[in-house]
């Protein structure tokens, strides 16, 4: 498992690591509508899949802005930010910040999507900071796990992924 730290005290990742090449595997989250939405609904799209530990705070916010930003430039590309905030939190800050142009999605229920790449923090029962992209055929293309969850991850890396995965 990558080491990670949250305000610089070392944290334990439950679950496994993804690596590159990996095929990526299926999980369950939740809508802000409470449907469940599993990775095999954007089958056939890359997806870029932005982890963060919860929308309400200021680097989570400044991630998923920019992801917003960058996902109307992009075209067959589903842009998923999960996080374990309720769906109801999700929806209200969605619509308060004018994200449009990705799905956030809730994995408070069960830590499904935690557990199965590996970012289920034990500890604080948050995910901690990560980037995946999944070309078009499920294969892992791109993972950044952020060594300080409070630290941004590397935009321009993960939007180069996006850009030359097929």
């Amino acid at each position: 498992m990558p080491e990670v730290t949250f305000k610089e005290k070392p944290v334990t990742l439950v679950g496994d690591d993804i690596s590159v090449g990996d095929k990526a595997p299926d999980f369950t989250v939740l809508a802000t509508d409470l449907s469940e939405i599993t990775l095999s609904d954007s089958k056939g799209k890359i997806r870029l899949i932005s982890v963060v530990p919860s929308i309400d705070t200021g680097v989570c916010d400044q991630q998923t802005r920019r992801f917003n930003e960058e996902a109307a430039k992009l075209e067959n590309v589903e842009i998923l930010t999960i996080s374990v905030d309720l769906p109801f939190a999700q929806k209200r800050w969605c619509a308060a910040a004018g994200i449009d142009n990705v799905q956030t999605l809730s994995d408070h229920r069960d830590l499904d999507f935690g557990k199965k790449y590996g970012v289920a923090i034990e500890e604080l029962r948050l995910l901690a900071r990560a980037i995946f992209v999944v070309d078009s055929s499920d294969t892992v293309v791109y993972v950044e796990y952020v060594p300080e969850v409070s630290q941004h991850p590397n935009y321009e890396e993960a939007i180069n992924a996006v850009k030359n995965a097929k």
